[in-house]
């Protein structure tokens, strides 16, 4: 029987995965904007590793629909329940804040809002139409559901025509119910490719360490490649609490250099590959 050092042994994280705690003057000035301004951000809510290096400088993403998501994915850290009503207000409110933060590219997302007709489209197209009110030279890169399949909802988002428009992949075919348990992998496939039929630049990410393996990593990204996905981030699964997913492995950084490597071979326009990337890390780039 394998004793407990053994155990700490294979969980614990490697070096590579060490963040800096948030600290300097530019974080603190946006901690600020943040809470006066009551915003959800994926970057608390996802417990994302690279909030002190973003918020640094000055960005952050966006989550607006409140911070109660409909879903329960077994790799999120976001709250799992009944949303509260729909603000209105929210739309003005991000937008006044993108505006004093002066964003130059920003990144917006949501919680799953499937217990609303519109999956929540209507205040994604307020959002975008009143950031660009205040602050015309932003650029935004719109970070969306599924909206269950309910492509009248997607084609709001065609139409006001965001930038790039990104949407997760998040695993391989083989572990999507485990891990988006209420969403399908074809179904995430089609929704890409609507929007490249509709003329958006595309993105999607993955998460690695959560048991797939290389072979099925490289379909994953042909699949994205048939539909004509732009833009690809790879990064590390990190279970936010015990009661998530476990970690299956810790990919190394060589690992992430061969996935991006294959990555522009097969055509992708742009790769993130690394340990602590995730889908709105360095965004800005992205935009080419």
């Amino acid at each position: 029987m394998e004793n407990q050092q053994d155990i700490r042994r294979k969980i614990s994280k490697p070096k590579w995965l060490r963040v800096k705690l948030p600290t300097g003057e530019s974080y603190r000035e946006v901690r600020k904007l943040v809470d006066e301004h009551k915003l959800h951000t994926i970057c608390e809510s996802g417990s994302c590793p690279n909030m002190g290096e973003c918020w640094g400088e000055g960005t952050a993403t966006f989550m607006i629909l409140g911070n109660i998501c409909t879903r329960s994915c077994g790799f999120c850290a976001v709250k799992t329940g009944r949303p509260n009503a729909v603000d209105l207000k929210e739309p003005k409110r991000v937008a006044e804040s993108v505006k004093l933060m002066k964003v130059k590219h920003a990144v917006l997302t949501s919680v799953d809002r499937d217990d609303l007709m519109d999956g929540g489209s209507t205040i994604w197209v307020e959002t975008v139409e009143n950031i660009r009110k205040v602050s015309p030279t932003t650029t935004l890169e719109t970070l969306i559901p599924d909206f269950a399949g309910k492509w009248d909802n997607l084609q709001r988002i065609i139409d006001v025509s965001p930038e790039i428009v990104s949407h997760n992949l998040e695993t391989v075919r083989r572990l999507t119910k485990a891990v988006r348990i209420q969403a399908k992998y074809d179904r995430s496939l089609e929704l890409l490719f609507r929007l490249k039929k509709g003329g958006m630049k595309t993105k999607s990410g993955v998460m690695l360490g959560l048991g797939e393996s290389e072979e099925e990593v490289i379909e994953t990204m042909e699949d994205l490649r048939n539909v004509n996905v732009d833009i690809l981030t790879l990064g590390q699964y990190l279970q936010p609490t015990p009661k998530h997913l476990p970690v299956s492995d810790f990919i190394t950084p060589e690992s992430f250099l061969k996935y991006k490597e294959m990555g522009l071979k097969m055509g992708f326009r742009y790769v993130e590959s690394g340990p602590l990337v995730r889908s709105s890390y360095r965004a800005e780039k992205h935009l080419f």
